[in-house]
């Protein structure tokens, strides 16, 4: 029986006993760890997984870490400045020999995972940052349960119904209802004076032309019948 199993951004074709150079895993030599992102399982009944087999691993154990072969990295500009680079990396591997693989009961085999990494010092330093976090959500919860008696007690911002009560004491009337007035033409209105819809049923020609130069159109006066509305309006 054999195994595809993914690790590293890899895909690693393995049967037992195999030697393998993976990317670093967070493991000390002697470890057993377990591989749990399995994409197929071959044999007498392949099982392909969608896209991991479920409850399927590959146990292995770790023989040492190690590098992989230098490579260079030579970069050079030919230009007024030149300039010249040199770089070199080795890549660390981890090398494991499998040890078994299961078509099923990975989640409870006790396995350690693994997982690539520097090491178990860089596991436990994530670990420790994580846990500040974590209490740091549960401190707000408890001042918003502080926070809520004064909450109910807030609810006086009765200063803002003073607004409508000005309009109502100064009489004027809502221009929006006019066919084509929205906010802006009626701040337009206010501004020249026109506040409610006698005013605009009191118009005569030469109040709509002048009326039209003000706010810069001409016939919409007219051609959205104010005049009428306002009349029906003040009947009303």
């Amino acid at each position: 029986m054999f195994a595809v199993m993914k690790t590293g951004g890899k895909q690693y074709k393995v049967q037992s006993g195999d030697m393998l150079r993976v990317e670093k895993l967070a493991a000390n030599a002697g470890d057993t760890v377990q591989f749990n992102e399995i994409l197929m399982i071959g044999g007498d009944a392949p099982v392909v997984g969608s896209p991991v087999v479920a409850d399927a691993g590959v146990q292995a154990e770790v023989v040492e870490q190690l590098k992989g072969p230098k490579t260079i990295n030579f970069v050079k500009r030919r230009r007024k400045h030149s300039s010249k680079r040199t770089k070199g990396h080795r890549q660390q591997l981890t090398l494991v020999r499998v040890t078994d693989i299961l078509a099923s009961g990975a989640s409870a085999s006790g396995i350690m995972a693994a997982e690539n990494g520097a090491g178990f010092a860089f596991a436990a330093a994530a670990t420790e940052a994580a846990k500040p976090k974590a209490k740091k959500a549960k401190a707000p919860k408890a001042e918003a349960a502080a926070e809520t008696p004064a909450a109910e007690e807030a609810p006086k911002p009765k200063a803002k119904k003073a607004a409508p009560k000005k309009a109502e004491a100064t009489g004027a009337d809502d221009l929006k209802e006019l066919s084509g007035v929205g906010p802006a033409l009626e701040k337009k209105l206010h501004e020249n004076g026109v506040t409610t819809f006698a005013q605009i049923a009191a118009w005569t020609p030469e109040d709509v032309a002048d009326m039209d130069e003000k706010l810069s159109f001409k016939g919409r006066i007219e051609r959205e019948g104010w005049i009428a509305q306002a009349q029906e309006k003040t009947k009303g």
